[in-house]
């Protein structure tokens, strides 16, 4: 097998070792958001097992990344793809400590009491399970429209959160008995909002392996110039 067969090879499994990694934590995300719903915080045990394997993961793809930038030198666009993956697992890997917050969140809030007020978290978590999905599938396909895209959505995250806060603090003025109940949502609402962040995050590393620009501080204009490229 020719030098530059062999890393495309384990430029591959590199990505398939992170997108494994991802359906972890997605699998988290998930099951947190069914026990807030159902009220189940025994549901909180299983995000702690896929937890442990993410954090895992984390180190090993790690050590694969920092190999294959000894081993092969790459340069350029290659080289922009592991120091992308690099921070992806990071954001990954504080994604399912999120998981695990709100999961901690869930069963207090179970065993505190509920608040009586339609917060429409439900709808804020599937946004934010959007983004994941949509930043993961723009890292599979270089595609820097999709990366922008979870760019844009991210505004909308954070007014979901602002939402909650101010509700609950209005709830916390009349409901004197039930504040740490109202804390477990804004504590919710901010670990959804954060996962958002981070997928943000893997969305701008997406820009910058496939065009090597920096938009970290603002949205570029790599997926303009995308759009407006011909077929």
């Amino acid at each position: 097998m020719k030098p530059r067969e062999h890393f495309d090879r384990e430029l591959q499994q590199l990505s398939d070792s992170i997108m494994l990694m991802a359906s972890r934590v997605e699998e988290e995300l998930s099951i947190v958001l069914a026990a807030y719903e159902r009220l189940d915080p025994t549901l909180a045990s299983v995000v702690s097992d896929l937890d442990r394997q993410v954090n895992k993961m984390r180190f090993e793809i790690e050590e694969r990344c920092i190999l294959l930038i000894a081993k092969q030198q790459p340069t350029a666009r290659d080289l922009r793809l592991i120091i992308a993956s690099l921070n992806m697992i990071v954001d990954l890997e504080r994604m399912g400590d999120q998981a695990m917050n709100i999961s901690y969140n869930v069963g207090h809030y179970r065993a505190d009491g509920e608040v009586t007020m339609q917060l429409n978290l439900p709808s804020m978590a599937v946004l934010v399970k959007n983004m994941v999905r949509e930043a993961l599938d723009a890292f599979m396909k270089d595609d820097v429209v999709l990366a922008e895209k979870v760019l844009q959505s991210d505004d909308a995250v954070d007014q979901f959160k602002n939402n909650v806060f101010n509700k609950m603090v209005e709830y916390m003025k009349s409901h004197p008995d039930r504040i740490e109940s109202a804390l477990d949502m804004i504590l919710i609402a901010r670990n959804l909002e954060r996962m958002a962040d981070h997928a943000t995050n893997i969305a701008e590393d997406v820009i910058f392996a496939c065009t090597g620009e920096d938009v970290r501080h603002g949205v570029g204009k790599a997926a303009r110039e995308a759009q407006e490229k011909p077929n």
